[in-house]
């Protein structure tokens, strides 16, 4: 599934340079991310880098836009034109 930045968000900008696909961006707000770009890292990295380098934990999966594995690896692969 996409993740989502919380309200929480402090905009440390270290989310959005560590984002492979570039899902993520600065809202009106806060940082947001994309959830069409959005593969969890599925891809790239063993594990999210935006969860990873978040100083206060504000990263979450996103509710409305659950997404197994499979379908993360394929979106990566649309994403990055290895299809």
């Amino acid at each position: 599934m996409a993740l989502l930045i919380d309200d929480s968000c402090i905009n440390c900008d270290m989310c959005e340079p560590e984002c492979p696909n570039q899902a993520i961006t600065m809202g009106e707000e806060i940082y947001e991310i994309d959830p069409l770009l959005c593969t969890e890292c599925v891809g790239h990295y063993d594990k999210p880098t935006c969860v990873s380098v978040c100083p206060i934990d504000c990263i979450d999966p996103d509710p409305e836009h659950k997404e197994s594995q499979d379908e993360l690896l394929e979106k990566f692969c649309i994403i990055t034109g290895k299809v």
